[in-house]
């Protein structure tokens, strides 16, 4: 996203302030560790975020590490390529749910709508959200890649159509990640089309605490003041995490 001026401390601080309880703290790094993943979870601990996001291989361990802290454990399916084998997503899912998984990020089959196979995208989210009752379920379109603000807009409310209780810019895989005008195409999807109460999940590319604060504008905006809250809106990020602490630290 296009770089905003730096906040003050004092403005950096109550930006912190607000995103930190909405943080997917994330690693989804090519070559994760069981020692990464104990230390994500100290981390998520000690600073109060909604969630971590890791591997499935990790999903187990991170939940004993977080049993009683109130820090979900969240794990990705069908990523970060986003195909379209149905039975191969819900295997995954089944077996992250034994591990303990709170929360499940499922890349929607973003390549076959842009095929013009709304129905085979259709058919994952829906197929997953079966397997997964009473967990959260976010669908992540990959908007970089879809590009075009009406697929965009399709891929929202298909998505939130077939169950999704979250919508999710990116993988961060993908050399355009989040943006804001997606962030505000996915949002008017939430205010009109869903029907029920839906959230947004904005992630790849996230750094600064300026960034966090143009999201949450974004959403103040579109969705009204009292919106943003950990049911609602999330930041998937790795390394704002550390910006945010910063901020507080530094707060006058």
């Amino acid at each position: 996203m296009t770089a905003t001026p730096p906040l003050s401390p004092q403005d950096a601080a109550g930006v912190a302030r607000r995103a930190l309880p909405l943080l997917d703290l994330t690693d989804l790094s090519d070559a994760p560790t069981a020692t990464a993943a104990e230390d994500l979870c100290g981390r998520a601990r000690a600073s109060g975020v909604a969630a971590v996001c890791v591997w499935p291989d990790f999903v187990a361990g991170c939940v004993r590490a977080l049993r009683g802290s109130g820090v979900r454990v969240a794990t990705v399916i069908n990523f970060p390529q986003g195909g379209d084998d149905v039975a191969r997503a819900v295997a995954e899912t089944r077996a992250t749910l034994a591990d303990g998984a709170d929360e499940i990020d499922l890349v929607l089959p973003y390549r076959a709508l842009m095929r013009g196979d709304a129905d085979g995208a259709r058919a994952m989210v829906a197929a997953v959200r079966d397997v997964c009752p009473g967990r959260l379920l976010k669908v992540i379109l990959e908007t970089g890649e879809l590009e075009e603000p009406a697929l965009i807009s399709r891929a929202s409310r298909l998505s939130l159509e077939a169950g999704a209780d979250f919508i999710k810019t990116s993988t961060g895989k993908t050399p355009v990640s989040a943006t804001p005008p997606a962030a505000e195409i996915m949002l008017e999807a939430i205010r009109t089309g869903a029907g029920r109460p839906a959230g947004l999940k904005v992630s790849g590319g996230l750094r600064r605490v300026e960034d966090a604060s143009a999201y949450l504008a974004l959403a103040d905006r579109v969705m009204g003041p009292d919106w943003a809250s950990p049911g609602t809106f999330r930041i998937g990020a790795s390394a704002l995490h550390a910006e945010l602490v910063r901020a507080l630290e530094a707060a006058p």
